[in-house]
């Protein structure tokens, strides 16, 4: 569950910010987090009493997140690697990139998208409707795929085709693509970095909503 997750990361994060800070003679620990995972931390209030005089809840850099991302460039008819990519240098790529790369597409993996329950997210030019198209494997029951739908049809806003969405029995995943512009908060000139957080953050919302219905 979500909640499993999140408590297990905040903990993560706090014993290594703790061992840190010791050595710099600190109380208070910083916990860098997006909008939404706040909003989730206090709604089920997720920090035990014992800790909430200690820590401090900061808004997250959208790159930051992702420093550990594995990221290659891959063509997209042979699916040939074109090459591999250093996170602090390419994130900061404006997604526009692709419009100049259309024959290839961004894939990346992060230990951060284990709380989404996903795999590796991987962004593409759409070569008909023209719109950044998002592509994952998403791990979650395939009794859900009612609220999956009603969530996606509600939180994408465009009038061309939105998301695309069907359960692979062999891999036990549900094969998600969703046009990107259509998420609230997207931008034509925001970095690669950026656009892979807003991706991040709307999977977050989904698997709330999803989990929620458990």
């Amino acid at each position: 569950m979500l909640k499993d997750r999140m408590k297990q990361h905040i903990a993560e994060v706090i014993k290594v910010k703790e061992e840190q800070q010791a050595l710099q003679g600190e109380n208070k620990v910083e916990l860098a987090m997006y909008k939404e995972e706040m909003n989730y931390v206090k709604k089920y209030d997720l920090l035990s009493d014992d800790i909430k005089e200690n820590i401090i809840l900061v808004e997250e850099n959208p790159i930051s997140r992702f420093s550990d991302a594995y990221i290659e460039r891959v063509h997209k008819e042979s699916e040939e690697v074109i090459a591999k990519e250093t996170p602090a240098s390419f994130l900061t790529q404006p997604i526009q990139f692709l419009k100049q790369h259309k024959n290839e597409f961004i894939y990346l993996e992060s230990h951060s998208f284990e709380m989404v329950k996903a795999d590796a997210v991987s962004v593409e030019l759409d070569d008909i409707f023209g719109f950044y198209n998002v592509m994952l494997g998403l791990k979650l029951q395939k009794k859900l795929e009612t609220t999956l739908k009603t969530y996606l049809s509600n939180n994408l806003h465009g009038d061309e085709l939105k998301f695309g969405l069907m359960f692979n029995q062999g891999d036990g995943l549900w094969d998600l693509n969703f046009a990107l512009n259509y998420v609230e908060g997207f931008k034509e000139d925001m970095s690669i970095g950026e656009a892979y957080s807003l991706i991040y953050r709307f999977l977050f919302k989904l698997v709330e909503a999803a989990e929620e219905e458990q």
